[in-house]
């Protein structure tokens, strides 16, 4: 029997081959797992590691950190980057400062260090993320003296943890637990901007939100992210997911600047962001940052006696425990509040009660809050009381901090010192911060009437006796000349105010002004010299003298017969001349005829040498002296004054005449419309009427004139109650037709009515037009305001003409001086055209006295007057920025030989003139006097009103000034004004003894400056 088996069919042998072949594979992929998974453990546990720990992270990126650097250098940096235009960056200024730097170097300033990043620092920065650095949490405006010294600090938040031990543990567990749970926990090198539960599940509810709109979507940002977000974003808010992923990798970089170790860096978050996390605003405070600020703003709290509260331990007291639940619970509010802070503060009050209330039952159930603090709380309700008032510092003491503050205020076009405040910027000023005080402090204790009387300021042409000292506005300013810039040391006052004497107002400061019209008159000496000193004799007798010209008909018989023809020598000559202190004459000018008075009835039948003059302040002399010079200008020899007035037919009389009918109709214009603004048509119908003399004739004209389109029955109406004795009702009729505006000129009509004609105009117009202002009826008055002068253009009115020609070619010579007196900084645009401009009736200013002394002082050279000398910007951090001021070429805006003249004339006044109180007051180190030179002025200002005749009807006094414009040494100078205003001041007699007085009281306070600078 065959026993072997038969061949397997074909099918079998292919099953089984298929089968090896699966066993094989299945072999082959179990083989490869077990060798994937020996490989990819390592892996898996150094990702799980690395999601635990950040230890590659830490490595990579304290590495980077290491290359991360910046620091300042000499001028400007190519290798710097400015931020955007985040909430942090704007505050602080950072964002802005290429314009302010644009505009700083406009205006004489340029940047003398700045910051230079490094290569890796630039890259970043190119790349789009926020610059990493130490930031700050609290900066503001930093106003330093000239030694250093603090003059005025704006810190902003006010109230801030220095440090992480200063926070309560409280405070700290109920901020982590809400925004940043293990924050703390963890290995040292773990990224505190990386939470992956907490990003996971805020993933996870965008993604359900796609399905369900209404599902709430909490944001997965931690602490860190959150400082990036609303210190830097655009408006603070996170609006894309890109610009999460901005302040992400910008947060993680910044984590690693001190080393992979981040201990220190998490504790330096939670403080941050307790110091700085956004709080709305609030009236009173302005932007609230920080718990602390917020604790105060929000609630009226003070934050050390509620971290006093919070880091209480004992809690068994019934009363401190209700006082620590309820500076705990408002504590937690702000916490809670941060994400809608404006809605809370204002319209959801309630909501956020509710969401305090239950976050402190989710705290005491994860074991935060012990169970007796969390019920504590719950019964203490939330209490926003109106917003707290911050203090207001004293103005006195404010005075050179407030003046800087305005200064830069302009200079960097910031037009609220709020803004200005909040700029991360030290700026080093030229004040004094100790002789301010000084100073301040002496003229506050003036305002003690038994100070005052220990400082000699009662007696005669001083307070008398019950005049109350408080009352006296004393105002001061000190400067010292360097080399290139003169320094503003002391600007102090004794009014506890915001408002500023020195630069603030327009004030009479009476005969200061009579160093202004001497110097205007001694370069016209100078002028006269350089134009005449080198001609013959015979040359200078055949020059032609022209009338009224005296100053040059003086110049020339001068040279003509002098043996020494210097301009020192003919200076001193020009001092010397003579003019009367006459009282009784008249002088036309301004328009009309005027009589001055001198102070010393005394003086009356004198004359005095222009020198004498000055010495003792007499103003006759120089009212004189002022005709002189107007004179001197109208009459030049390019003039027109001697030609228009000798030829009627010249044309360019015409032109002038023109000029004068417009000038003056606007000053009538201006003068009525001050008299009828507000008022309505019945009310300036009845003001018009009254000023008319009862009268057919004159009523209807009147009448007719102001209200053109009038019936006969309400005219006549109007004329019955007005006259004694009324028309006849065919009179009336009469008149009516009579008087109609189309039959009469405008200026018969004045006439007729014997109102000025412009008066009746402008109420006509009024009463057609409503809402008119000065400037419609300029515009709509300018052929009424020619008509109404018709009568001046006849030829047969010369004399009429001569003397509204004379009145503007006064006004031009007005025009040259006010130039003149602006280039030795004259604060305004035009100068009284009077010859009482002399004696102060233009008005000055401190400030403005002060400057031109200091361009006497140094030989006729102004120099800029400064108060700023160093910008610092962004110190410690990568926009630092270091500005000083350009020297500046001095500028020569007077001549030596007029600055040497005026200068000794200014000593004179001290040695034996109007401030001889002053002499010998200021000693050198060694005892001996310094020199010293002034200008007194005693300013009345009132408002009089004259009757036809020139009879006094009303005098209402305005404010009274005395001012003392001064010079100590060769380097020091300045001005002190003592001010009453308001009806106050018609009860005070004082003069400008009175400063000259205070000058000399102030000895004790400023001696130690002179000494020093010796």
């Amino acid at each position: 029997m065959d026993m072997r088996i038969p061949p397997a069919p074909a099918a079998l042998r292919r099953e089984r081959l298929s089968l090896w072949r699966r066993t094989a594979a299945a072999l082959r992929r179990q083989r490869l797992l077990l060798l994937g998974l020996a490989v990819l453990a390592p892996a898996v546990a150094l990702l799980v590691d690395e999601l635990q720990s950040s230890r590659l992270q830490a490595r990579r990126l304290a590495a980077l950190g290491d290359e991360l650097s910046f620091g300042t250098a000499p001028g400007v940096s190519e290798a710097i980057r400015f931020p955007g235009s985040g909430p942090y960056d704007t505050r602080l200024g950072y964002a802005a400062l290429p314009q302010l730097l644009d505009r700083l170097t406009l205006r004489d300033y340029r940047i003398a260090e700045q910051a230079r990043l490094s290569p890796a620092l630039l890259g970043l920065a190119d790349r789009g993320l926020f610059l990493p650095y130490r930031e700050k949490s609290v900066a503001g405006l930093m106003l330093l003296d000239r030694r250093g010294a603090p003059l005025y600090a704006a810190r902003y938040p006010l109230r801030t943890y220095a440090h992480f031990d200063a926070v309560p543990p409280l405070l700290v567990e109920s901020l982590l637990f809400i925004e940043n749970r293990g924050l703390l926990d963890g290995p040292v090198t773990r990224n505190p901007v990386l939470d992956w539960s907490r990003l996971s599940r805020a993933a996870l509810d965008q993604l359900l939100s796609v399905a369900d709109s209404r599902r709430s979507t909490p944001g997965g940002s931690t602490l860190a992210t959150q400082i990036e977000k609303y210190r830097h974003s655009p408006g603070g808010r996170t609006d894309s997911a890109r610009e999460k992923l901005r302040q992400m990798a910008s947060a993680s970089i910044r984590a690693y600047l001190d080393g992979e170790d981040t201990q220190q860096t998490r504790q330096r978050l939670v403080v941050d962001y307790l110091n700085t996390v956004p709080l709305a605003a609030r009236a009173g405070h302005g932007e609230v940052h920080g718990i602390g600020d917020g604790l105060w703003a929000w609630y009226g709290r003070d934050f050390q006696e509620i971290n006093r509260l919070l880091g209480a331990a004992d809690d068994s007291d019934t009363e401190t425990l209700a006082m620590k639940a309820q500076a705990y619970k408002e504590a937690l509010s702000l916490m809670i509040a941060q994400r809608r802070p404006s809605y809370y503060l204002l319209q959801g009050r309630s909501e956020l009660e509710a969401l305090t209330q239950s976050h402190l039952r989710l705290l005491a159930s994860a074991g935060i809050v012990p169970p007796a603090l969390r019920d504590a709380a719950l019964a203490q309700p939330l209490r926003m009381p109106p917003p707290p008032q911050a203090a207001v510092p004293s103005f006195v003491a404010m005075k050179a901090p407030s003046a800087l503050r305005s200064q830069l205020s302009a200079l960097f076009d910031v037009p609220r010192l709020y803004d200005l405040d909040r700029l991360d910027l030290s700026v080093t000023s030229t004040f004094d911060a100790e002789l301010q005080a000084r100073v301040s402090q002496a003229l506050r204790q003036l305002r003690d009437p038994a100070q005052a009387r220990a400082q000699g300021l009662y007696g005669h042409r001083l307070l008398r006796d019950g005049d109350d000292p408080g009352k006296l506005i004393v105002s001061f300013t000190l400067f010292e000349r360097g080399a290139d810039r003169n320094r503003l040391l002391v600007q102090a006052d004794n009014v506890d105010q915001p408002f500023d004497l020195n630069q603030g107002a327009r004030l009479d400061l009476g005969s200061t002004a009579k160093l202004r019209t001497l110097i205007s008159y001694l370069e016209v000496v100078t002028e006269l010299h350089g134009r005449y000193a080198g001609l013959s004799a015979e040359a200078l007798r055949a020059v032609e003298r022209r009338p009224r010209d005296t100053l040059s008909a003086w110049a020339l018989d001068y040279l003509a017969s002098a043996a020494d023809r210097s301009l020192e020598r003919m200076l001193e000559a020009a001092m010397d001349r003579r003019y009367s202190a006459d009282p009784w004459t008249q002088f036309y000018t301004g328009g009309g005829l005027h009589r001055f008075e001198n102070f010393d009835r005394e003086d009356d039948d004198r004359v005095l040498s222009v020198r004498e003059s000055f010495r003792r302040s007499v103003n006759l002399p120089f009212i004189r002296l002022m005709r002189d010079l107007v004179h001197h200008y109208m009459y030049q020899p390019e003039g027109a004054a001697a030609r228009l007035l000798k030829d009627a037919e010249d044309p360019l009389r015409a032109e002038y005449l023109t000029r004068f009918a417009d000038q003056e109709g606007r000053e009538f214009l201006t003068r009525f419309y001050r008299r009828y603004r507000g008022k309505t048509a019945e009310e300036m119908q009845e003001l018009l009427l009254q000023s008319v003399t009862p009268g057919p004739r004159r009523l209807a004209a009147a009448i007719l004139s102001i209200a053109p389109g009038i019936g006969v029955e309400p005219f006549s109406e109007l004329m019955r109650g007005r006259l004694a004795q009324a028309p006849t009702e065919a009179e009336l009729r009469a008149l009516h037709a009579r008087y109609q505006p189309d039959h009469l000129s405008l200026a018969d009509r004045g006439f007729l009515a014997g109102v000025h004609p412009l008066e009746l105009w402008l109420v006509a117009y009024l009463r057609a037009h409503p809402g008119a202002t000065l400037s419609d009826l300029v515009a709509a008055s300018r052929d009424e305001r020619q008509a109404v002068y018709a009568w001046l253009f006849r030829t047969g009115r010369k004399q009429a003409q001569d003397t509204r020609i004379l009145t503007l070619l006064e006004t031009e010579a007005f025009t040259e001086i006010a130039q003149r007196w602006r280039r030795l900084g004259y604060p305004f645009e035009a100068v009284t055209p009077s010859y009482a401009a002399s004696i102060g009736a233009s008005g000055d200013r401190p400030w403005a006295l002060a400057e031109l002394m200091g361009i006497i002082v140094n030989d006729g050279v102004r120099l800029p007057s400064v108060r700023v000398e160093r910008l610092h910007f962004a110190e410690g951090t990568p926009y630092e920025t270091v500005l000083d001021r350009v020297p500046q070429a001095a500028e020569r805006v007077l001549a030596p030989e007029v600055a040497q003249v005026v200068r000794h004339a200014l000593v004179d006044v001290v040695d034996q003139g109007t401030a001889r109180r002053l002499k010998g007051a200021y000693l050198h180190a060694d005892g001996a006097p310094l020199t010293v030179g002034g200008k007194t002025g005693t300013g009345d200002h009132r408002y009089e009103t004259f009757a036809r005749g020139g009879q006094l009807v009303t005098s209402r006094v305005v404010n009274r000034s005395a001012t003392l414009v001064f010079m100590i040494g060769d380097r020091h100078f300045g001005s002190l004004t003592a001010y009453v205003a308001g009806a106050d001041a018609a009860r005070y007699s004082f003069t400008s003894a009175l400063p000259v007085q205070l000058l000399r009281s102030l000895s004790d306070e400023l001696q130690p400056l002179f000494e020093a600078a010796e």
